[in-house]
């Protein structure tokens, strides 16, 4: 259960400071949070009330020439990983794990670009979420840095992940409606298959209610142990120990 009244801090997302001060025998560790654009990775993260660390901040710039294209389109592809700095992104974790703060950029979706930086200061609160859509790409590299506390994939209906997303990027006047539209309808399609991707590379596919439950056992320092791998082929998850 998460406590009702817990302590502030200071940090970017003004996330409520409740877990128990870590100790070298008790490191900071991640919850690292994926799952297909739209699929409702920030607000879940916001109600655990943990820090969090915005992967999407680490896009590359619209005028880097390393970002791929979509096929067959001119449109840049910001579903590619290619799109986004995957070991500045680490550096940042495993910094946040070592001392508790980190300088972060601050990315522009509507301008594709990086307009600040910030300092996100968890103190040494033993547990963070660092989510987003290519947060599945970097469990490899933050297990074997020893620093992986969990790794969910968020999912749900296509047509729920399409609706929400178009909503929030319309609201937030992220690109033009016609590249919503285009973008929108591709992602839909491929949902599953993305789904599919992000748990082959390390994480539990869950809906949001058992992804709150297994954050809430990492801050309680339970163990995970793993479950048998499910019959249609897809790869093996863990469960908590004790409790629910």
């Amino acid at each position: 259960m998460w406590p009702t009244r817990p302590r502030g801090f200071t940090s970017r997302t003004d996330a409520p400071h409740w877990c128990p001060v870590s100790s070298p025998s008790h490191p900071t560790r991640v919850v690292l949070l994926a799952g297909p654009s739209g699929s409702g990775k920030s607000s879940l993260a916001a109600r655990t009330g943990l820090p969090v660390l915005r992967l999407d901040d680490f896009y590359k710039e619209g005028d880097d020439p390393t970002l791929p294209l979509v096929p067959e389109s001119a449109d840049i592809d910001w579903d590619s990983p290619l799109s986004w700095d995957a070991d500045a992104a680490v550096a940042a974790v495993a910094e946040l794990c070592r001392t508790g703060r980190t300088t972060v950029p601050v990315y522009s979706i509507a301008t594709s670009a990086r307009v600040d930086t910030e300092t996100l200061d968890i103190e040494r609160t033993p547990l963070f979420v660092a989510e987003g859509i290519f947060a599945a790409d970097i469990v490899a590299r933050c297990r074997e840095l020893g620093v992986l506390a969990d790794a969910l994939c968020l999912r749900g209906r296509p047509s729920t992940t399409f609706r929400r997303r178009l909503l929030r990027d319309l609201r937030e006047g992220r690109k033009s409606l016609p590249f919503l539209l285009r973008r929108g309808w591709r992602l839909m399609r491929a949902e599953r298959a993305i789904v599919g991707r992000q748990t082959a590379l390390g994480t539990h596919p869950c809906g949001g209610d058992e992804a709150l439950g297994r954050i809430a056992a990492a801050a309680a320092g339970r163990r995970l142990r793993p479950r048998r791998a499910p019959s249609d082929g897809t790869a093996a998850a863990g469960a908590p120990v004790g409790g629910r």
